[in-house]
């Protein structure tokens, strides 16, 4: 590993702890003598989704990050409490031990754990998740809330 600052090899580890990222490691070149952060994952095994249409693509922790930055966009809710939905919904997958997993199954956690956190993150992340055609589809999801 080299030093992001100067390109040194000569680091210190001066603190580490788990994260729900994995193993945070804050360290200090010894040349510059600044600090900076890193984290480290085990290396998992690939998992795929299974699109609606059929066709199967790589699971990708940032398109779920995307939706969920999209759907809690402009409201109160913290960054750290998305990103721990985020390696929730990732740790529920990869618990279920299948290589392949539905999209719909993933949308339909995404939509438990926003509507736990936000009502109108919720609506948003529906509207676009269930395809609402117009303002009825809303009337109808907001009776359910």
């Amino acid at each position: 590993m080299n030093c992001p600052f100067c390109n040194s090899t000569r680091l210190k580890v001066t603190n580490k702890r788990d994260s729900p990222e994995g193993i945070r490691r804050r360290r200090e070149c010894l040349k510059c003598k600044k600090r900076f952060t890193t984290y480290e994952r085990i290396a998992e095994a690939d998992l795929y989704v299974i699109k609606k249409d059929g066709s199967r693509e790589k699971f990708e922790l940032n398109k779920i990050r995307r939706g969920l930055n999209k759907a809690f966009e402009k409201r109160p809710v913290q960054h750290d409490k998305i990103n721990k939905i985020v390696f929730e919904i990732e740790e529920q997958l990869r618990k279920k031990g299948k290589k392949e997993v539905r999209s719909k199954t993933i949308g339909e956690m995404m939509m438990r754990k926003i509507k736990k956190l936000d009502k109108v993150a919720y609506v948003r992340f529906a509207s676009v998740y269930r395809e609402f055609k117009d303002i009825k589809d809303f009337k109808e999801e907001l009776k359910e809330l």
